[in-house]
């Protein structure tokens, strides 16, 4: 008797199917809609709201322009607008004349101490703002300023100047870190041919080096605006004492105001959008039409190091000061106002009363340890989510000729847009009107850290999903393996590097965020952040100093212990 073999039509319809729908449809489907509802619900929603009145229960909202022509016509709207502007290009502007200096001296120059600058300039990248803004107070305050204290009253921290000036020196690592990795990857034979034909060397550096490295400079000029012109911690800390509002600020008045003015804020954040979206527009096009200017071979080369002479001494001391500026000052102030019982300037009568009182007092306090818990957990929470959904993503976008696939990378990288208070904004306006049981809790916060950090995701995970050969997958498909298995047996792994990283990074800026966790945290779900801008709010500055050294030590041993864990992995920084 012949065994008898299934054929097609006696596997009929369902088996077919069931081959059609493969695991990896499902991840995608499910992924698109993920970022899809992060990225595209809260935005329309903030959109919708912008061109209503502000309901209430005996007045339903209506559709109305006032709160845009508030925003538009209004004499204090055009005031917002250019302190907005102002603050925003001279702190780019700033920031990148000192980071564009310091890399060109550590690229380019014999100035000792190179080695110790490119390691402590990464250092302020984990002070979270407010805490460098503080100790800036603490050192510059009319009143309070040690500074002004001991040198006079030369510098008044609460001033368009004063916040151009902290601000500046937070965000000048980021330039300098951006152009430094601009002059390492050109090509130094143009400068050499320069300098042999009789320039000096400040004449090779402008008519030479920044001019190809100018897409890169001008990149990053746009970046550092867009970061002012969200900025919510310096211009709430040093603006509204003496009234000077910017739109971020304005945002946060709105929505606490009494009675809370949310279509007037969503207003505003319309328009903040707006400036952040044309300054992403030109940083796209720049990164397009930077090839225009590549100077990078195949051939391995190392830039020939300028001899400065003695001026070689002077950039040293500037190295020198501008650490003491970015990292000693700012630390010292905290840790020296966290040992007072009372805050005071330096004295030999302070000295013989210091104490660690106020660091008792932070770790009795009684939402602490709750707000370190939550940090803690929506850390952890959202860098992994972030890794994990972007690593799908970026495996669509990448691996596959899906039509539109595009539009998903565009998707996931929308949140660059977003300001900080915007994002934090459009989330509680959406889930204020669609109950679905996250407002006021903290799965609203963590999804906002999720939206904000999907793009840092994104530039991790691309990364090194380009480095994996396409053959390891399908190795493994003809081995039998689904492709769940695949990308969770092969794809992850090799991707190891980036997603620590990656991991590594969001962790840290989780822990530092505030401009969005302002608008959506809830009595017992503060934060880290939160607690330190209550302890502001309440003049407990001994308690904020304490608990600033103690979250700066925090983060640094972090960062320390991680790195030296990650090299087994391949991680070569964050």
């Amino acid at each position: 008797m012949a065994m008898m073999t299934p054929t097609n039509e006696a596997m009929g319809l369902p088996g077919r199917v069931m081959r059609r729908l493969d695991t990896k449809w499902f991840v995608i489907g499910g992924a698109t809609l993920v970022v899809a509802w992060l990225t595209l619900i809260p935005l329309g929603f903030l959109l919708w709201q912008s061109f209503h009145s502000t309901g209430t229960m005996q007045e339903p909202a209506v559709l109305t322009m006032e709160n845009y022509i508030t925003a538009f016509e209004s004499a204090e709207s055009l005031v917002l607008m250019g302190n907005s502007l102002q603050f925003a290009f001279l702190t780019a502007a700033f920031a990148l004349v000192v980071g564009t200096f310091f890399a060109w001296v550590n690229e380019r120059t014999n100035t000792p101490f190179k080695s110790l600058f490119f390691a402590m300039s990464i250092i302020p990248l984990i002070i979270p703002g407010i805490l460098f803004t503080v100790s800036w107070i603490m050192l510059a305050s009319p009143q309070i300023g040690i500074l002004n204290k001991v040198f006079g009253s030369w510098f008044d921290i609460y001033s368009m100047a004063g916040m151009v000036w902290v601000d500046g020196l937070h965000y000048a690592p980021v330039a300098f870190l951006l152009v430094t990795a601009a002059f390492r990857s050109m090509d130094p034979s143009l400068e050499e041919s320069a300098m042999m034909s009789g320039a000096s060397v400040v004449q090779t550096a402008f008519k030479v080096t920044l001019k190809l490295a100018w897409p890169a400079i001008l990149a990053a000029f746009i970046i550092l605006f867009i970061r002012a012109i969200e900025s919510f911690e310096v211009p709430a800390l040093l603006g509204l004492p003496i009234g000077l509002r910017v739109f971020t600020s304005a945002i946060y008045d709105a929505v606490h105001s009494y009675p809370s003015n949310i279509g007037l804020a969503s207003a505003y954040a319309v328009v903040l959008l707006l400036i952040t979206s044309v300054g992403i527009y030109y940083q796209s096009r720049l990164s397009n039409q930077g090839s225009k200017y590549s100077t990078v071979t195949g051939k391995g080369f190392r830039p020939r190091v300028a001899d400065i002479g003695r001026w070689r001494y002077l950039t040293g001391g500037i190295f020198i000061l501008y650490v003491i500026l970015v990292v000693g000052l700012p630390f010292l102030v905290l840790l020296w106002a966290s040992l007072q019982r009372y805050y005071s300037v330096p004295s030999w009568n302070a000295v013989q009363h210091l104490s660690f009182n106020a660091y008792a007092k932070v770790l009795a306090y009684p939402g602490f340890y709750t707000a370190v818990w939550n940090s803690v957990k929506l850390a952890l929470g959202g860098a992994t989510i972030v890794m994990l959904l972007t690593s799908i993503i970026c495996w669509i976008t990448i691996r596959t000729k899906i039509q539109g696939r595009w539009l998903l990378d565009v998707l996931a990288s929308l949140p660059l847009v977003f300001p900080g208070i915007v994002l934090g904004l459009s989330l509680m306006v959406f889930y204020l009107n669609f109950d679905i049981g996250i407002y006021a809790t903290l799965w609203i916060m963590l999804m906002a850290y999720v939206i904000k950090f999907l793009p840092y995701g994104m530039r991790y995970n691309s990364t090194s999903m380009v480095q994996i050969h396409k053959e390891l997958e399908e190795s493994a498909a003809m081995s039998g393996a689904s492709w769940l298995m695949t990308f969770r047996r092969v794809v992850l792994p090799l991707m190891k590097p980036g997603l620590m990283a990656g991991w590594i990074y969001i962790i840290v800026v989780s822990v530092r965020e505030l401009s969005s966790s302002i608008l959506l945290y809830s009595p017992g779900n503060e934060v880290i952040s939160i607690m330190i801008w209550e302890f502001w709010q309440n003049g407990q500055y001994v308690e904020l100093s304490a608990f600033g050294v103690m979250m700066i030590t925090a983060l640094f041993c972090f960062i320390m212990l991680v790195q030296s864990v990650s090299k087994r992995f391949g991680v070569k920084g964050m």
